[in-house]
């Protein structure tokens, strides 16, 4: 009987850490669930009639227990930024196991980003940093969350294709985000979708010849 005695404590700590973990866990669920409504309210209804309300309904979650969370609406803002990128980030980097290699890379590449940066979270985004342009708190939150995500994409593509040249890479890239960005806003107020596929076909064009050397 003595020589069990020892084991109690540590069976009861063991029974505290997972309550602990169970707890953290839903904790965690909460909070995620809090974030896909934001991104959802977001995209469907705009930053302008997102309300908290509306968020924790969609959630499941009481105004109460959202508070625990972020006790601001920016502060919530701010956090879905932060969730909404890597969400984009994990779509890119799971789209980018089929890429061919180079040069057939530039081509598929653009397709990659365009999925990532103008895909059906870009709405979201796009709902944001209009937003920002008058909403310091959030544009302090959107910059650098932004500016991660595009250092990580530029890493997974100088390692996708470590033979081409940083400059030309980087120029290739950033040119091409910029675009599909104003390509995105054009989607999103009901442009010509044939002309933005002709813009886009040519800039592949454009961008394998500079790939290949062919422009300077």
């Amino acid at each position: 009987m003595t020589a069990t005695q020892p084991t109690q404590p540590d069976a009861l700590a063991g029974t505290r850490e997972r309550g602990h973990r169970t707890q953290a866990e839903r904790r965690e669920r909460t909070r995620t669930a809090l974030l896909d409504a934001t991104i959802d309210c977001l995209t469907e209804l705009g930053y302008a009639r997102t309300s908290v309300q509306e968020i924790c309904v969609r959630a499941g979650v009481s105004k109460g227990a959202q508070q625990h969370h972020f006790t601001t609406k920016a502060e919530l803002m701010a956090a879905a930024v932060e969730h909404l990128t890597n969400r984009i980030q994990a779509e890119i980097v799971a789209a980018a196991g089929d890429l061919p290699d180079a040069p057939d890379l530039v081509e598929h590449g653009i397709d990659l980003i365009w999925q990532g940066f103008a895909g059906t979270l870009s709405a979201a985004v796009m709902e944001l940093w209009v937003a920002a342009r008058t909403d310091t708190e959030l544009a302090a939150a959107i910059k650098p969350v932004d500016k991660a995500l595009g250092r990580s994409t530029l890493r997974l593509f100088h390692s996708l294709a470590p033979e081409m040249p940083q400059h030309t890479l980087e120029t290739l890239y950033w040119l091409t985000v910029n675009l599909i960005r104003g390509l995105a806003l054009d989607a999103q107020i009901g442009g010509d979708a044939t002309r933005r596929n002709q813009l886009l076909t040519e800039w592949k064009r454009i961008a394998l010849g500079v790939y290949r050397g062919d422009v300077g």
